[in-house]
């Protein structure tokens, strides 16, 4: 049998950031200046979001997930450090723990004017911070295929990056309640399967002849093929505290996405499960992080969520090497060991029960590891 070519599983990394004021911790209007500044150094790698109070920095193209972490880890350095030159402080994490949306400002630009015009109070509450990774495929039939059958591990690595416990100053009982702030938008969560990447590109013609989105970037799925390159987009997850759980969480896309393109040059799928069930698992997920119990569908059973997530390192083992980001997938168990970043937050607030000392742990997260 010919040697399978993992070379095409390339990586790109979105982050979302929030910009603090040092004195108050609340989120704080930038203005642009970090972007203005960022892009003398990073050139287009930073831009702006639709909050005032955020920063989005993504990276080149990377080969491996090596590229992917000097990449990150340059980025978050940069943004750190024009930010204290502006008087400002940089943290990740899926929400702000105590902040309030209506107090921050929106960007003035035509796309976000429109959204705000049509999305309302979904899209002006909408200050959450998410993660997005893209891995590469050879093809966009490829990524139809990967992208169906993928769709059944979102909840699990969902789970590992949960980091919004907290919301406006409440303590959310969720792991992550980013992605509950989000669920207002339209076209959001868990897609449906395409039969093919023709049905899918059907799909977007018809919402676009029929006034529902411009362009293909408004779906907001948890997953998708994306409309202009060859990749598969999972956005799935809160933005993760450091760069070595960043690093880690694109890995296991990486590795799942080689796993399936395995099977499948081997003649052999993953079972697609439907929209509804995998639901259930998402919702898990976010209310209980790593700390719950997934549905195993196979066995129609519930599993304790760490079981999964080792069964789910087991499964993609074969392809981690040729992948050469066996070090990165390493982290995971030290991350289920350390707890995800909500558990981390959650500590800290047990400790004293100020939100201001969560902030300033986020803060102090943002460069570990650099």
């Amino acid at each position: 049998m010919a040697a399978i070519n993992y070379n095409h599983f390339t990586l790109g990394i979105e982050e979302e950031y929030m910009v603090l004021d040092p004195q108050t911790r609340e989120l704080k209007s930038h203005e642009q200046r970090i972007v203005t500044e960022g892009q003398k150094v990073i050139k287009d790698k930073v831009k702006a979001e639709m909050h005032q109070a955020v920063v989005e920095v993504g990276t080149d193209i990377c080969q491996n997930v090596d590229e992917a972490f000097n990449d990150v880890s340059v980025l978050r350095r940069t943004i750190a450090g024009i930010a204290e030159s502006l008087d400002c402080r940089i943290g990740a994490a899926g929400t702000h723990p105590f902040s309030h949306w209506e107090s921050q400002l929106i960007t003035d630009h035509i796309r976000y004017n429109e959204i705000v015009n049509e999305l309302q109070e979904a899209a002006r509450s909408n200050l959450i911070f998410g993660l997005h990774v893209h891995v590469g495929m050879e093809s966009r039939e490829m990524a139809n295929h990967i992208a169906n059958s993928t769709r059944y591990f979102l909840p699990h690595i969902y789970a590992l990056s949960t980091n919004s416990p907290f919301w406006e100053g409440r303590q959310t009982g969720y792991k992550s309640f980013r992605t509950k702030v989000f669920d207002k938008f339209p076209r959001t969560g868990i897609p449906e399967t395409f039969e093919s990447i023709e049905a899918y590109d059907n799909y977007i013609k018809l919402l676009v002849k029929t006034n529902c989105i411009d362009n293909a970037k408004k779906i907001w799925w948890d997953l998708r093929v994306h409309p202009f390159f060859n990749t598969v987009e999972f956005r799935i997850c809160d933005v993760p505290m450091t760069v070595n759980e960043t690093i880690a969480i694109a890995a296991l896309f990486q590795g799942v996405c080689a796993k399936i393109y395995k099977l499948r040059s081997q003649n052999l799928n993953f079972i697609q499960y439907s929209r509804a069930l995998i639901n259930e698992n998402k919702w898990r997920a976010s209310r209980y992080g790593i700390d719950g119990r997934l549905i195993d569908f196979g066995k129609e059973e519930e599993t304790n969520t760490r079981v999964l997530i080792y069964e789910l390192l087991d499964f993609i083992d074969d392809v981690v090497d040729h992948l050469g980001s066996r070090h990165a997938i390493n982290h995971i168990p030290r991350m289920m060991e350390e707890g995800t970043g909500a558990d981390r937050q959650l500590k800290v607030f047990e400790q004293n029960k100020n939100l201001t000392s969560v902030v300033d742990y986020i803060t102090s997260q943002f460069l570990v590891g650099i």
